[in-house]
């Protein structure tokens, strides 16, 4: 990552530091773009650099994450590889005490069939979470932001409008980019931009 400019100088040094004031009942969520693996066995080194750290660790699915393939078969290779601290949020949603933590990849609309089905795809597993979360008050996790800058995405925000979301975090904004991040309540919702280099890598805290 380090190609991607001085933001990025000794990134892994300052994630192991950030990540070592956690402990096992934290909950750490990554809102995609995890590894380069192009599958798991090239992505096994990026999930047992972050397995070292006892926090329970959300994973979900970013737009270069091409080692994603479907639940069972994550769940599968991490038992399988004794990695522990890991789980999926892909037409689930999981918990944190009280809250849901509920989300899915999200996406850009271009303007040909193709994304529209992927759009509506993304719209369809965003309900599917936050549907499971049976009525709790929400945290959504995207990586494609719903919004920023000249951009917005109907599709998504009446989804996130129609349920308890309170805080909707998002990634995939990086370098130049982020001035154009979207921050602040829109109707009932805290909208967040969570992208590594943004935060200089250090989590965001979101609850106690």
């Amino acid at each position: 990552m380090e190609v991607f400019g001085p933001a990025w100088e000794n990134y892994t040094d300052r994630i192991a530091a950030a990540l070592g004031g956690l402990n096992a009942g934290d909950v750490l969520i990554l809102a995609g773009d995890t590894s380069w693996g192009m599958d798991l066995e090239e992505a096994e080194a990026d999930f047992r650099f972050l397995d070292q750290f006892p926090c329970k660790k959300y994973l979900i699915k970013g737009n270069h994450d091409y080692w994603w393939t479907t639940a069972a078969k994550l769940h599968r290779f991490f038992d399988e590889k004794g990695i522990r601290t890991f789980d999926i949020l892909h037409n689930n949603c999981l918990f944190y005490g009280d809250w849901a933590v509920c989300g899915t990849r999200g996406w850009f609309l271009e303007e040909d069939a193709h994304n529209v089905k992927v759009l509506n795809r993304e719209v369809g597993r965003l309900e599917a979470s936050l549907k499971a979360a049976e009525g709790r008050p929400s945290l959504c996790v995207l990586h494609y932001p719903p919004l920023y800058q000249g951009y917005e995405c109907p599709e998504i925000l009446a989804v996130l409008e129609k349920y308890p979301v309170f805080t909707c975090c998002y990634g995939h904004l990086h370098g130049p980019a982020i001035r154009r991040r979207w921050e602040g309540k829109r109707g009932k919702t805290e909208f967040s931009l969570i992208s590594a280099d943004h935060l200089g890598f250090v989590p965001k805290k979101i609850w106690e």
